[in-house]
């Protein structure tokens, strides 16, 4: 870790929001959304695979199998893809969910996904945090930001489509559809 500049004292912000986004190999982002929903609706939705697929919105696709594992596949830069298996490590009903990759995923990475009372009677905050270590390196890491690809990225857009979801009851699009 950086050695504090002398006279200034050391970050002591929070991993998500700390100047420094590296704690040893992972790097970590997260983001915080409001949802006019309550906790518990939002809960289970999130251990929905198949609402988990909808918000990646065709970036990938997630499926629960046998034994508490879940299979994630993710669609990641030059048309390829990574796929890894996690398993909740920590789960609060209405309060949290929190995994972790297994051995002989393509990634390695843990989160956790924070439910709050929002102020004000407003609904849920709904805290999203992820470490991952970025094997590509540096130049792999900016190659993914560029495509969107990266998880800073994935986290936001897919907090924003679960919040539509939730709010609208769908999720809105740019693309064109065509009625058949």
């Amino acid at each position: 870790m950086k050695q504090p500049t002398p006279g200034h004292p050391p970050d002591s912000a929070p991993g998500r929001t700390a100047r420094r986004h590296r704690f040893g190999d992972y790097l970590v982002t997260g983001r915080t959304v409001s949802i006019n929903a309550p906790r518990d609706r939002l809960y289970e939705m999130l251990r929905d695979p198949d609402i988990l697929t909808r918000l990646m919105a065709g970036a990938g696709r997630v499926s629960a199998s046998d034994g508490g594992l879940w299979h994630w596949t993710l669609d990641t830069v030059a048309g390829r893809s990574a796929s890894f298996r996690t398993r909740f490590i920590e789960e609060r009903p209405g309060k949290l969910l929190a995994w972790r990759t297994v051995a002989g995923s393509d990634l390695d990475m843990e989160g956790k996904v924070l439910l709050r009372d929002a102020p004000g009677e407003r609904g849920t905050e709904v805290s999203a945090h992820v470490a991952h270590d970025p094997r590509a390196g540096t130049a792999g890491h900016w190659l993914a930001k560029l495509a969107r690809r990266d998880p800073e990225t994935r986290a936001r857009h897919i907090l924003k489509r679960f919040k539509m979801l939730v709010e609208t009851g769908e999720i809105a699009t740019t693309r064109t559809r065509t009625e058949a």
